[in-house]
């Protein structure tokens, strides 16, 4: 925090969020309680949802590859995302002032979660594969103009 950053990309990676959050997860916390933008992807998303207080669990089969298809609740578009993770935020564990705002159009799985009225977001597919080719381009222009109220 002593580089007062604009904002903090939470990217993506392997393992299970519950064992890799044990170090991350406060550190998020302290971003979070700083009101520093947030933007996560993929494990990223999953080590949000556990900062925020959420739950992760083990899916049965896994989300890989192009081409998936889920819908942004905000704007009822669907989007062309790739994803490639074996967990997932649990919606029913999100606590009050946690919106999900994204799901799979495969099985229902949450795919997206925002802080209300915070620039604290992320997304559990992978918005920077383009395989859309573009469809989530949006939430890099989310997150870049959250980060310039901070300059």
């Amino acid at each position: 925090m002593r580089h007062r950053p604009h904002g903090v990309l939470l990217s993506n990676g392997p393992g299970d969020p519950a064992a890799t959050g044990e170090y991350a997860i406060p550190m998020i916390r302290g971003l979070i309680d700083a009101e520093v933008p947030v933007f996560g992807i993929c494990l990223g998303h999953q080590m949000l949802g556990l900062a925020l207080g959420g739950q992760t669990r083990k899916m049965a089969q896994g989300h890989h590859g192009r081409q998936s298809s889920v819908k942004d609740l905000e704007t009822g578009k669907v989007e062309i995302v790739s994803m490639n993770h074996g967990f997932t935020v649990d919606r029913e564990s999100l606590p009050s002032g946690i919106k999900e705002t994204h799901v799979s159009l495969f099985d229902g799985t949450n795919c997206g979660i925002k802080v209300e009225n915070r620039a604290i977001f992320s997304v559990q597919y992978h918005p920077e594969a383009s395989p859309g080719p573009m469809d989530s381009h949006y939430l890099f222009e989310r997150f870049a103009a959250a980060a310039k109220t901070r300059i």
